[in-house]
């Protein structure tokens, strides 16, 4: 197989991989987002913590937002680019991400993720997670109503 027949379809098992975990966020499945992950992972998520290290707590982080959203929830990737090589890979994308609040209103905001990715016993997990949200400096206040 040449480099580009490779890439194409190392590019092609990450976009699977990423629409997996998806539809395992949707469904609140904490076992099935947490599959997606490498024991390693190194996470920095938008709420909560400045970083996380391990499956364990990233597991443990995963179930305090999951817990946030009393109903539906949404995520939706925008601009995806993916570059993923033979063992490693990465994508980031514009996230459209939230939940829905008590009063049964969605709350979701536009952030940025980026991801990276490594070929672990044959498998693609994530190693790296992160979401961010831009922030007006002046004011220091999350600009949520940004727009892609």
């Amino acid at each position: 197989m040449n480099t580009t027949t490779a890439n194409i379809s190392a590019e092609s098992e990450i976009r699977a991989l990423m629409d997996s975990w998806i539809q395992a966020f949707l469904a609140k499945d904490l076992d099935g987002i947490m599959a997606h992950y490498a024991p390693d992972i190194v996470a920095f998520d938008a709420i909560l913590a400045l970083q996380i290290k391990g499956q364990q707590a990233y597991r443990e982080h995963w179930e305090k937002c999951l817990g946030f959203c009393q109903g539906p929830i949404e995520f939706k990737l925008h601009e995806v680019t993916i570059v993923a090589g033979d063992e490693v890979a990465y994508s980031h994308s514009l996230t459209h991400c939230g939940g829905t609040n008590e009063q049964g209103e969605m709350q979701a905001s536009w952030m940025r993720g980026t991801v990276c990715y490594r070929k672990l016993g044959g498998q693609w997990k994530a190693v790296h997670e992160h979401f961010s949200a831009p922030f007006d400096m002046e004011t220091g206040k999350v600009l949520f109503d940004l727009q892609p």
